[in-house]
């Protein structure tokens, strides 16, 4: 099947943000925290803090950093609170951008965004400006080194798990699915006893735009200001 691969823009924003472990580990904290307030301190019974909990294991955070956030939903004595706000705007070459942040200070956030976007070459816009451009999806990747099964197998068992795409490529198999259907589809495959690379509830842009070496360059440093903001959670761009 063919479709967006996002396998190598993972690995290159690893790097990076291997740079900036304190910092995500900040947020993934807040991600965590946000998720257990809201449904409940367990995982088992609280779908959104398990993807939360999943999400900051593969980051590598330490579980004691974890159970603190939980901890934290739990006292009575917390009164901190955050929003969930999407700021839409563009990029070099026209890139659609989609900055989805945490916050405890909406004036602060709503600042820094539009700042970032205005020295780096983007331009802030108005909401739904650029939303459309993507759709919601489950994402998840299994490296295929050590792998013995074949990809006609791995279209057929993805297909039956509910997936609804399957990227091939030499190192991975990426399989997208409905945002409805990527726990379903994750569950079977760790019951299958495939080890995930990556598992996580993304944006996908439903067309890429092309850049040349120059825009790539301005882009990634709007992106890495962006994502260097305390309030910042996840950036998703349009770019190929």
């Amino acid at each position: 099947m063919s479709g967006h691969s996002k396998w190598s823009n993972i690995q290159g924003r690893k790097n990076a943000q291997d740079a900036k472990r304190g910092k995500i580990f900040q947020k993934l904290s807040r991600e965590v925290y946000m998720a257990a307030k809201a449904g409940g301190l367990d995982p088992a019974l609280n779908p959104a803090l398990r993807l939360a909990v999943d999400k900051a294991k593969a980051a590598n955070m330490p579980n004691d950093n974890i159970d603190r956030a939980i901890k934290k939903a739990d006292s009575s004595a917390d009164s901190t609170n955050y929003d969930e706000i999407t700021y839409e705007g563009y990029g070099p070459g026209g890139v659609a951008i989609l900055v989805h942040t945490l916050t405890d200070n909406r004036n602060r956030t709503a600042t820094n965004v539009r700042v970032a976007f205005t020295r780096n070459g983007g331009s802030l816009g108005e909401t739904g400006s650029v939303n459309y451009l993507f759709d919601r999806k489950g994402y998840l990747a299994i490296e295929r080194e050590n792998l013995t099964i074949d990809e006609d197998q791995m279209f057929e068992d993805v297909l039956e798990a509910g997936a609804e795409d399957l990227i091939v490529s030499s190192e991975v198999f990426e399989i997208y699915t409905a945002p409805e259907d990527f726990v379903k589809v994750r569950d079977w495959l760790e019951n299958a006893e495939f080890t995930l690379a990556q598992a996580e509830l993304t944006m996908v842009p439903q067309n890429t735009v092309p850049l040349t070496e120059e825009q790539q360059a301005k882009l990634d440093r709007l992106v890495d200001k962006l994502e260097d903001d305390d309030d910042v959670s996840e950036v998703f761009t349009s770019a190929e």
